[in-house]
C-alpha cells in the first residue's frame, strides 16, 4: 500500500478516537469508539490460550474493524439502532472499502462477510467479546450514567453470543455477578 493510501484510511480511522459511544468510562468521561475496540482486541489477545484452535489474529482483526462504520455514522447505542441506521452504516463502509487498494480491499470485505455471518469460530469469538466488553465497561462506569433500561440490558446484552463456549458463558456469568452487585450496591 502506497502511503498516500495509507494515510487517508488511517484518516478516517482516526474518527474513532474522536467519537464517543454511549457509555463512560471509570473516570467518568464518555468511552471513545477506538477505546472501546482497543480493549475488545486484549482481550482477544488475552483470552488465546482459551481458543487454541481459533485463529486469534483473525479474530483481532475483526475487532479492530468492526466499528469502523461508526467513522461515518457515529455511534447509535443498541437500544436506538434500526435497522435503517444498520444498512446505512453497512452501505457507507462498503463504499468506503471498495476505494481501497488490493488486496487490503478484498481481505477486508471477506472479514466483513465472515463477521456478519457469524458461522465460524472466530467470528463468534470476536462478536461475544465485542459484546462483553461493552457489558464490563457499564460495569466500570458509575451507575448513575446508567439509563433505566440498562440495568435489564446489562443482563441480556450479549448472552446468545456466548452460547458457542463454554468458556464465554462462564464469563459471562462472572460479568453478570459483578453487575447483580453493583446494582445492589447501587439502590
Amino acid at each position: 500500500m502506497n502511503p498516500g493510501e495509507l494515510l487517508k484510511i488511517l484518516n478516517v480511522a482516526e474518527k474513532l478516537k474522536c467519537n464517543t459511544r454511549h457509555c463512560y468510562t471509570s473516570s467518568g468521561r464518555h468511552e471513545s469508539v477506538a477505546e472501546h475496540c482497543w480493549r475488545t482486541a486484549l482481550m482477544a489477545m488475552l483470552l488465546e490460550s482459551e481458543f487454541p484452535q481459533a485463529d486469534m489474529n483473525r479474530v483481532i482483526k475483526m475487532i479492530l474493524i468492526h466499528d469502523l462504520g461508526e467513522a461515518f455514522t457515529g455511534d447509535i447505542p443498541c437500544f436506538n439502532k434500526t435497522s435503517k441506521d444498520e444498512t446505512n452504516e453497512s452501505n457507507v463502509l462498503d463504499d468506503w472499502v471498495k476505494t481501497f487498494p488490493e488486496p487490503e480491499q478484498k481481505q477486508w470485505l471477506e472479514l466483513y462477510a465472515e463477521m456478519n455471518a457469524l458461522e465460524t469460530q472466530e467470528a463468534k469469538i470476536y462478536k461475544a467479546l465485542d459484546k462483553m466488553e461493552a457489558v464490563i465497561q457499564h460495569d466500570e462506569s458509575d451507575i448513575s450514567t446508567w439509563i433505566p433500561l440498562e440495568y435489564e440490558l446489562q443482563f441480556k446484552y450479549g448472552l446468545e453470543n456466548v452460547q458457542f463456549s463454554d468458556y464465554m458463558k462462564n464469563l459471562k456469568t462472572e460479568i453478570d455477578k459483578i453487575t447483580k452487585s453493583k446494582i445492589e450496591k447501587g439502590k
